[in-house]
């Protein structure tokens, strides 16, 4: 064997024994004391964080380079780079939606047939295997919104970590934070309690 293949087949080697980082998926949500991220009403104007809670919300999504959505949750997020009135609210909203505009996003939709905002792309199917790609071929985390589309991350055991904000209301009935029939141990990491009374909470996955 020559030279330069035996270092070749030393360094694969070397590079099969060495754990390589991988991006992390994070389940992020704002919900209500009782779990809910919308009223039966399907309103959500209690949930919306004040300029503390969204400044830190800011520096919390900013490593965020990827953001996975199904077709409703994607169409509730647009208005950040649709609506110039978003971003004219406060520094805090304006900040966020510069954020939101510079990542990629992939909207998982069988019936949607085109997007309005940039770095959009569309998948007509959730694949496991092709998520798992994308976390260990990227170098930013990824963010998935809406709890049906992160029930199949769960099932498929990709979800790292678990970001929830807690507001202080009870709605009694509506749109469920967290999926139904998944079972999964989450281990507490930080918390911070912010003065408007809301909870952030974050959680590392162990399923």
């Amino acid at each position: 064997m020559r030279l330069e293949e035996a270092a070749a087949t030393e360094l694969g080697a070397a590079l099969a024994d060495y754990d390589f980082p991988v991006a992390k998926l994070i389940y992020s949500a704002i919900a209500s004391l009782d779990g809910y991220i919308a009223d039966e009403e399907g309103n959500f104007d209690w949930a919306e964080p004040d300029e503390e809670v969204h400044a830190f919300v800011n520096d919390l999504v900013r490593p965020v380079g990827t953001y996975l959505y199904g077709r409703r949750m994607y169409e509730t997020m647009a208005g950040w780079e649709t609506d110039p009135g978003f971003a004219a609210s406060s520094p805090a909203m304006r900040d966020f939606a510069e954020i939101w505009q510079a990542a990629e996003k992939v909207v998982y939709s069988r019936t949607l047939g085109a997007v309005p905002t940039r770095r959009t792309r569309i998948e007509r199917e959730f694949d496991p295997a092709a998520v798992g790609e994308l976390k260990r071929s990227t170098e930013s985390d990824l963010g998935v919104g809406g709890a049906e589309l992160a029930a199949s991350a769960f099932a498929a055991g990709l979800i790292d970590e678990c970001h929830l904000f807690l507001a202080p209301v009870l709605v009694g009935a509506g749109n469920r934070c967290w999926p139904d029939r998944v079972h999964v141990r989450l281990e507490p990491l930080e918390d911070r309690r912010f003065d408007n009374g809301m909870v952030f909470i974050r959680y590392r996955s162990s399923a």
